[in-house]
């Protein structure tokens, strides 16, 4: 049991560098299409990136056993709150968990906005998922705008979200 908590925490607190300190956004002439995933959400209906298209979409990586993504929770609760009436829309894939484990927790936390089990295929399209939580921002386009490794405070996405909602 202690290897495995061991392992989820190593998993769960790996970094990747997803872009150099300081670096700006990529521009959207730089920006890559988002991978589409089909995968059916847990209230049983079908869930896609591509039904969102024409939406800033924030895109979350994440685990019930995964503190800084249980962390970053509240924050997404709010973000979505406060934008979702402007043109965002999120989604959660929970890696890495069980269908059951994850309608709990997204119940007793008042998830609001719509989770899956994510897929090996989905977390392959995303380049492979090496650290969690690992969040992506997507353009309205359906680009990736931007990617995070690791928890992030609210404040950091909530000024990528607004500038993304105010592009045409």
């Amino acid at each position: 049991m202690r290897n495995v908590l061991i392992a989820a925490l190593i998993l769960c607190f790996s970094f990747e560098i997803a872009q150099a300190a300081g670096a700006a956004p990529p521009s959207n002439a730089d920006r890559k299409p988002a991978p589409d995933f089909q995968l059916a959400g847990l209230n049983g209906k079908p869930l896609s990136l591509s039904a969102l298209k024409g939406k800033v979409v924030l895109l979350d990586f994440w685990a019930t056993w995964c503190p800084p993504c249980r962390a970053e929770i509240p924050h997404f609760k709010e973000l979505y709150a406060a934008y979702k009436g402007k043109g965002l829309e999120m989604v959660g894939l929970a890696v890495s968990d069980k269908a059951e484990t994850v309608k709990e927790f997204v119940r007793s936390n008042g998830v609001p906005y719509p989770i899956a089990v994510s897929s090996a295929q989905a977390e392959q399209a995303y380049g492979g998922i090496r650290g969690i939580p690992t969040t992506f921002l997507i353009d309205k386009q359906g680009r990736i705008a931007e990617k995070y490794v690791g928890y992030q405070e609210k404040q950091v996405f909530e000024s990528r979200i607004q500038a993304l909602l105010e592009e045409r």
